[in-house]
């Protein structure tokens, strides 16, 4: 991927908003150079969508956690549909060694993530997990806030 185009992604990783004049201005080129090359990406698949990155403390989702899920067989895409109709969970990764998947979650309450953790314990092919709460984010690389 050309530098240019480096540049442009993150410029649109903090503020995807931002609109095809600012950017070009800032990145030195012409708006029509910034609108085919997001064009491009955007058919690429490597700009696959934009969306709107909420402080963590700013919704209604104030204890944050990742759990970590041990999936049985051949179950992870199965497991990984239901996860997705959960709507506190915000991500779900697939990743190697002990854990099959990772998701990232919320709740208002603990009592509402007490709930959640249970729902996800029921998912058929989940056979093990470990949960972690979410204390601080001293540092985030998704967005500039």
């Amino acid at each position: 991927m050309a530098d240019l185009d480096q540049q442009l992604l993150t410029l649109l990783r903090h503020n995807g908003r931002r609109s095809v004049s600012d950017l070009a201005a800032e990145l030195g080129v012409s708006r029509a150079t910034i609108r085919a090359r997001m064009a491009r990406m955007e058919k690429a698949g490597d700009i696959v969508g934009y969306t709107v990155i909420l402080r963590a403390d700013a919704v209604a989702m104030p204890v944050r956690g990742i759990m970590l899920i041990e999936v049985e067989g051949r179950a992870a895409d199965r497991v990984v549909s239901v996860l997705g109709g959960f709507p506190e969970v915000s991500a779900i990764h697939t990743t190697n060694g002990k854990w099959d998947l990772i998701a990232e979650f919320g709740a208002k309450s603990l009592t509402d993530l007490d709930a959640v953790l249970r729902r996800i314990r029921l998912i058929p092919g989940v056979t093990a997990s470990e949960t972690n709460l979410l204390l601080a984010t001293p540092r985030s690389t998704r967005a500039r806030l």
